[in-house]
């Protein structure tokens, strides 16, 4: 997850003009084409884009479109999404799944965050689920003790506002393992704890 120095990973204003919020993007630029990225951000870019078996992400993330759907929206990324597996999303409102290109096919689950990610597990058999985001499902994901791995981008950037990730977050539980600096962000893997 791209983090603001003040936490958070969306700015204010969510739209379909501004899908990360007011100056959101320019939490994102070490893996969208900044010329300033260099190798960190490459190595960065290939933890990020690593194929997975399935995905978890919220409705938000997925697009614009809030309460019933009342129009025609298949995702930001266009006919061929970068996940090539199925992607969970959580949402109040019943759709159809969504096949697209390239192997992602978006399924909406309306049960909660337990059973997306129940149902993303038995997809992905042994080749992990990734938690997309945005925010409010990186928060279920943590609360709910399944996240092993979590990798936190830290741009120098203050948002002031808009959301975010760790509001909520009953215990945090990782340690860093791995830590790489650009101009743009400091990359930090972290994984869980192990108790005992």
């Amino acid at each position: 997850m791209s983090i603001s120095l003040d936490g958070f990973v969306a700015g204010p204003g969510q739209s379909r003009d501004e899908p990360l919020g007011v100056r959101g993007q320019e939490l994102h630029g070490w893996h969208i084409g900044d010329p300033r990225a260099n190798d960190a951000d490459k190595t960065a870019t290939g933890w990020l884009m690593r194929p997975r078996g399935a995905y978890v992400m919220g409705r938000n993330m997925f697009g614009p479109v809030r309460g019933g759907w009342d129009e025609d929206w298949s995702g930001w990324w266009g006919a061929e999404p970068p996940y090539h597996a199925p992607v969970f999303v959580l949402t109040h409102h019943a759709h159809e799944p969504i096949p697209m290109e390239g192997g992602t096919t978006f399924y909406f689950v309306t049960d909660g965050f337990d059973a997306a990610y129940a149902a993303a597990s038995e997809a992905a058999g042994d080749k992990g689920v990734d938690i997309a985001g945005g925010a409010s499902t990186v928060r279920q994901a943590l609360n709910a003790g399944v996240v092993d791995e979590l990798t936190l981008d830290i741009a120098p950037v203050l948002l002031g506002s808009g959301e975010r990730m760790f509001d909520g977050v009953e215990s945090f539980g990782f340690e860093p393992v791995e830590v790489l600096h650009s101009p743009l962000t400091t990359h930090i893997r972290y994984r869980r704890v192990s108790e005992g």
